[in-house]
């Protein structure tokens, strides 16, 4: 194919710096959906940025060009042709925005021609099942007209996706530039291309079973990071960096990550050293003193990711009900529910909210989704008085 296209929504650093990276490098014209006017005319306006990607071994650097933008709120009409006659749509807008990009691409999608292959759908959030999430708001009535649905499949797939690589906050003066860490995992569902065709796109590990790949890679990178955000947070430290100086801290982070190690061990079948191997990996990548992250940035959104299949109570929620240690889990989590008004960051004003508004059993129903009956929640609401009464000294 003589010019392979593709439209990405969300044009922010993991769009720029990661996705359209290796679109860019598979031979893919990148087509930024997005809807900030600022950053779209910068991208219009600059032929090409930088990929900077940090490790210990060094730096190495990637120029991206062939690529544009487009306002998705004012050229709705352009963007939706675009669609129509992409090979690959993907996204990296944040879990709460899928269904505000959906009514667009559903558009796109109901105006290919029957002559074009299915239009590939990957979701790149940090969210267990976004793509599923996504086509389900595309193909929602409101968005797609029913009769539409029956050959909904000759013109879109959908396969979900797990992503893993560290973007910190940039330099404002960075420009369109982008600085990550050279460790990356971007792992796809193959199963639903398997008929039409898998796209080639270089840096994509393609899998038949996706799970254990985003539960290894939620429950490790994600627990870990935000352990060491939260506990940091609530100790007055500034980076990620600078908590897990902090031997009390570390020791944290490393018991949050024994307990999901043997969650995945025993659930997956990990090997053992293999899983161990990996959580080693994961702390010297967190702690890499070049990819400083404030610990109120890594922590935002706390409501998020208190919830009930994210990074702390999905694992905790299943250690509790077999009987294994989940004790270094519930210090996170209570050291996540101490994150409250923060400046800049909406999650934690409204859980000082529901905090102040909730007896602690209704807290743990509403927040982390975890009821009664299962083995989780008494622990969960002593965590939660805890927080309370410290609140009310």
């Amino acid at each position: 194919m003589a010019n392979k296209k593709a439209v990405h929504f969300g044009a922010g650093n993991i769009g720029r710096g990661f996705v359209a990276c290796f679109l860019h490098n598979s031979g893919y014209e990148v087509v930024f959906a997005d809807v900030m006017d600022a950053l779209i005319d910068k991208i219009n306006s600059t032929p090409s940025y930088r990929v900077i990607e940090v490790g210990s071994e060094g730096t190495t650097e990637n120029t991206i060009t062939n690529y544009r933008a487009i306002n998705s709120k004012t050229h709705e009409e352009d963007l939706i042709n675009e669609i129509a006659t992409a090979e690959v749509v993907t996204c990296s807008v944040g879990p709460n925005i899928l269904k505000f990009i959906a009514p667009v691409i559903a558009k796109g999608i109901d105006r290919r021609s029957p002559d074009e292959a299915p239009l590939h759908v990957i979701a790149c959030e940090n969210a267990i099942g976004a793509t599923d999430t996504l086509a389900e708001f595309i193909k929602s009535p409101q968005n797609t007209a029913p009769e539409r649905l029956e050959d909904h499949h000759t013109r879109a797939r959908y396969a979900n996706s797990a992503i893993d690589r560290i973007v910190p906050a940039q330099d404002p003066d960075a420009g369109l530039d982008v600085t990550l860490e050279k460790f990356f995992e971007w792992v796809v569902d193959k199963t639903p291309f398997q008929d039409i065709g898998i796209p080639s796109i270089e840096g994509i590990n393609w899998v038949d079973n996706l799970e254990p790949f985003i539960e290894r890679k939620l429950f490790t990178v994600n627990t870990g990071h935000a352990t060491a955000a939260y506990h940091g947070y609530n100790r007055q430290k500034k980076t990620v960096y600078d908590a897990l100086q902090d031997k009390d801290i570390m020791a944290e982070v490393r018991g949050a990550l024994e307990e999901t190690k043997s969650l995945l061990v025993s659930k997956h079948g990990i090997e053992e050293h293999a899983q161990a191997a990996y959580l080693n990996k994961i702390i010297s990548r967190i702690g890499n003193p070049h990819l400083e992250d404030a610990n109120e940035r890594v922590g935002r959104a706390p409501l998020r990711k208190l919830s009930r299949k994210e990074r702390f109570i999905g694992p905790a929620a299943e250690l509790a009900e077999n009987d294994m240690s989940c004790k270094y889990l519930l210090d996170a989590i209570e050291m996540a529910f101490r994150f409250q008004n923060v400046e800049s960051d909406e999650e934690s004003k409204e859980l000082a909210k529901i905090m102040s508004e909730n007896g602690p059993e209704d807290v743990v129903t509403k927040v982390c989704g975890i009821q009664s009956n299962e083995k989780l929640y008494p622990s969960l609401v002593e965590v939660v008085k805890r927080v309370q009464s410290d609140s009310q000294e």
